[in-house]
């Protein structure tokens, strides 16, 4: 093709074709110009296509993880509940000392209400890769980079919460360190001694006066408050946002 034109363009300068000659570079000048434009478009369109896919790849991690997330949140949630309302179910026999439990309701009600570390541990793995490597701007819905850039910062304000809650929780679970109660005897009732092979007391210590102890019924009191704000004001319209992120995720995701 290019002999072809410059086969064209030596006969039209032996023949002093001037205008012509003109023209026909022009005309070349024009169809290199399309050439390099035809190029760019397909290098700009491939480089598009590599983008969308890289995306998806993005979106379909990032659903996986808060799936996840979501399990985990609803899971906690389910042990915050039974702890505070085992812990209210404790307060309520302090207002009854009439009507006390024996000792294996009690050593159930404390196990359920203490026993479990109250902390939400997300997968963020891959969240936390595109901030640092700065492929979040792979994201093309803006709605959805501003609702994973908030969804970090919520992150910091449910430690710093669960910090409170556990707290709270660790200051009852101090009491039991003293002289005058047994974390001992809470085991034995509730089958923790045998599972974890340790003999049990032939003279257990009662922690029944504890619901006669104006300091435990205070920690108590807080602690079941911070539960019910934790889960209210924390963790719901976290659960909420998750809904909101995956939805919108997969209102992104290409099938």
């Amino acid at each position: 093709m290019l002999k072809f034109f410059r086969k064209i363009r030596r006969g039209f300068i032996e023949e002093k074709k001037i205008s012509n000659y003109l023209l026909y570079a022009v005309g070349e000048i024009v169809l290199v110009v399309i050439g390099i434009l035809i190029a760019l478009a397909i290098d700009n369109a491939n480089e598009i296509h590599i983008k969308r896919e890289k995306e998806q790849v993005y979106l379909k991690g990032l659903h996986d993880e808060f799936e996840t997330s979501r399990i985990k949140l609803k899971e906690l949630i389910s042990v915050n509940k039974q702890s505070y309302e085992d812990s209210k179910k404790i307060l309520t026999y302090m207002e009854t000392p009439d009507s006390l439990p024996n000792e294996q309701e009690l050593s159930n009600l404390f196990y359920n209400a203490f026993a479990f570390d109250i902390s939400f541990n997300p997968n963020n793995s891959l969240l936390e890769e595109m901030i640092n490597s700065g492929s979040l701007k792979d994201i093309s819905n803006p709605q959805l980079r501003i609702l994973l850039t908030n969804w970090i910062s919520n992150m910091e304000d449910i430690s710093k919460q669960d910090a409170m809650l556990n707290n709270e929780r660790n200051k009852i679970i101090d009491m039991f360190r003293s002289n005058e109660h047994s974390i001992k005897t809470i085991y034995d009732f509730t089958g923790v001694s045998n599972e974890l092979e340790l003999p049990t007391s032939s003279d257990q210590i009662s922690n029944l006066s504890l619901l006669q102890s104006t300091e435990f019924e205070n920690n108590m009191l807080m602690f079941v408050l911070t539960s019910i704000k934790t889960e209210t004001l924390h963790y719901n319209p976290l659960m909420q946002g998750i809904d909101n992120i995956l939805k919108t995720i997969e209102g992104e995701i290409k099938e």
